[in-house]
């Protein structure tokens, strides 16, 4: 193992991999200017109880990697606001069911600088709320 770091430090220049990394990482910053569509995990307040919604978004490759890393922020939408309908299920009877269509509205509305493109996996609310 030693003779081989030996032989990369003879044989490689220290600039040489300075300027191998400095491309890479002006390469990647050249790529986030592209627009990409991506799932996301958005977490939504509805009346209190926290719902975590897999929606797929599309926008700037810097939006997206921002509300991956630095997006710690609950949405909070009103129920109200949302259409929905009751479960008539045996397992979920008397839960609520969110239309897809009224939810990815309301995330698209709090979210102005990526576009909600639909909502993968539509939550069902535990209780039924008056």
């Amino acid at each position: 193992m030693n003779r081989l770091l030996q032989w990369i430090r003879q044989t490689v220049s220290p600039v040489f991999v300075v300027m191998l990394v400095a491309s890479f990482i002006l390469w990647y910053i050249a790529k986030l200017s592209y627009t990409y569509t991506a799932e996301q995990v958005i977490r939504v307040n509805i009346d209190g109880e926290q719902i975590p919604v897999t929606c797929v978004v599309e926008g700037v490759g810097t939006n997206l990697f921002a509300y991956r890393v630095y997006n710690d922020k609950v949405l909070r939408i009103p129920l109200s606001e949302l259409r929905t309908s009751c479960s008539a299920e045996e397992e979920t009877f008397g839960y609520l069911i969110i239309d897809p269509q009224s939810l990815q509205n309301a995330i698209s509305v709090r979210c102005s600088d990526i576009k909600i493109i639909s909502v993968v996996d539509v939550p069902t609310l535990e209780k039924q709320h008056e």
